[in-house]
């Protein structure tokens, strides 16, 4: 029998009156993957972050290889050999993957007081190569796409001899590729012996990779499973205990109005003289791999990034779209796949947020905002969208992936922009909000919105677009209607060259 890493029983947690967790427990035996699966707020986040440091359980006991511990900050977690891969990666991108790796820890020379870099980088290759990992330890991250400054946090990781590595979200940025080779390492992780957790909204990657499985709903445990004993379907009715929005999107009604006409858009070297239309009332999916261009084109007609050449026609009219500001006042909305950097203000609050985009709607005399229409307008929204806040006046950093996606949604619905940008919108949410921003999306469809919907989830793009362009290295490579669309014909395209 394996050796018991963790257990966690009984552990309570409540935030301002609100309980986060109930009696949870979970366990963790050494060689075993063991993913843990719930929807946003279900939990998950909060009995990890507790397992390694960041938050203290109000009751519960944690033991690690049988000892009962309190672990009250993460350098304790650290010492008893936990450590996390968070889904927004906490790297410093000014420095190379060895200093990263070793950060705090670094070897000294002479007096103590000068870093050995030759000695860092020395440890940094003997550890990569241990583990197989293709990365320079000269290079500086900020260069290196997310699949391989993921690669760098689970060498960090390793560096701290973590006998538990848990991993949030690990393959929401990776391409299949990518993916793969994260897998072998995981394996590889495995047979030495480490205990992993796997937090993973991508049911059928657990399959592959998971040898049990946790289920959280509501702050509670629900039960753990042998991954071979149960199907998908089962693993989502414990996760959400109601039905789920499978429907594939409706067919756009017909509509020859185009609301949107890009024309031989170029910049440097990302966007190759990339030119489409967007018709009203449909979804026009965008399909490719990574570096594809995808997110350049979009943050290029919301005017976060400057263009060298090309013309946005906005309902038939040539508009010149010098920044987000302007893009705004031409009825576009943008949601960002990196929603904490760009999409929210984390330290304000829900309703702040969710008004934000359009303040002048509120303005009362000598503009002064009227906060009782802020009020209504914020709760109508909270409650369209089934956003789970405690109060108006939460700080949204305080929020699950899923609410923060949905807040930013509420922020472009209460703008009211008639063209709307969605990038990777369901990226690490859950089924059951996944669920609920897909019925979203088609009933603004219905309402008249046009959106673009950029996502790398092959079956995402094939259920929610009417129509649907591929890229490969900043350009158009096909364009498919939804009845003519497959994966097999999707990745042809995508890897045109």
């Amino acid at each position: 029998m394996a050796e018991l890493l963790v257990k966690m029983e009984d552990i309570d947690k409540s935030f301002a009156g609100v309980h986060a967790l109930s009696r949870a427990r979970f366990e963790l035996y050494a060689g075993e993957v063991h993913a843990l699966v719930g929807e946003n707020g279900a939990g998950k986040s909060t009995l990890m972050k507790i397992l390694t440091g960041v938050y203290s359980k109000d009751s519960g006991r944690i033991y690690i290889k049988g000892q009962e511990v309190e672990i009250q900050n993460p350098r304790v977690a650290q010492n008893l050999g936990i450590s996390i891969i968070h889904q927004e990666l906490n790297l410093m991108p000014h420095l190379t993957v060895a200093q990263n790796i070793f950060i705090g820890r670094e070897p000294r020379k002479g007096i103590k007081f000068m870093l050995d870099e030759q000695e860092l980088n020395r440890r940094a290759r003997e550890l990569l190569d241990t583990i197989h990992m293709d990365l320079d330890p000269k290079a500086r991250v900020s260069n290196l796409t997310v699949a391989k400054q993921q690669m760098v946090e689970i060498a960090k990781a390793l560096s701290i001899k973590a006998e538990v590595i848990i991993m949030d979200e690990p393959t929401s940025a990776l391409a299949e590729a990518e993916i793969e080779e994260l897998f072998r390492i995981i394996h590889h992780l495995k047979s030495e012996g480490k205990g992993i957790i796997y937090i993973s909204h991508r049911l059928e990657e657990l399959k592959r990779v998971a040898d049990r499985v946790t289920v959280m709903r509501d702050g509670r445990y629900i039960d753990t499973v042998k991954i071979g004993e149960v199907t998908r379907e089962q693993i989502i009715s414990m996760m959400v205990g109601r039905e789920i929005y499978e429907t594939a999107s409706a067919g756009a009604e017909n509509s020859n109005e185009v609301v949107l006409e890009v024309k031989n858009l170029r910049r440097g070297r990302t966007i190759k003289d990339v030119s489409f239309k967007l018709k009203k009332g449909e979804i026009l999916g965008f399909a490719g791999l990574m570096g594809a261009g995808r997110t350049e084109v979009a943050r290029a007609i919301f005017g976060a990034d400057p263009i060298d050449e090309g013309e946005i026609y906005v309902k038939g009219r040539k508009v010149h779209i010098k920044n987000p500001g302007d893009a705004v006042k031409h009825g576009i909305g943008y949601l960002s796949e990196d929603r904490k950097r760009y999409g929210l203000a984390l330290g304000m609050d829900v309703e702040t947020n969710i008004v934000m985009a359009a303040f002048e709607k509120f303005l009362g005399l000598l503009g002064w905002i009227r906060q009782d229409k802020t009020r209504l307008e914020a709760r109508t929204r909270i409650e369209e969208l089934k956003i789970k806040t405690p109060t108006l006046k939460q700080k949204v950093k305080f929020l699950s992936g899923g609410n923060q996606q949905k807040v930013i949604m509420a922020k472009w619905l209460t703008r009211n922009c008639d063209i709307l940008i969605f990038d990777e919108p369901t990226r690490g949410i859950d089924v059951g909000a996944k669920s609920e921003i897909y019925k979203l999306l088609n009933e603004l469809v219905k309402e008249g919105k046009s959106i673009i919907m950029i996502s790398s989830e092959l079956p995402e793009i094939l259920r929610m677009s009417h129509r649907i362009v591929v890229m490969c290295e900043g350009r158009v490579t096909g364009e498919l209607s939804a009845t003519e669309a497959t994966q097999e014909r999707i990745m042809y395209y995508a890897t045109m060259r």
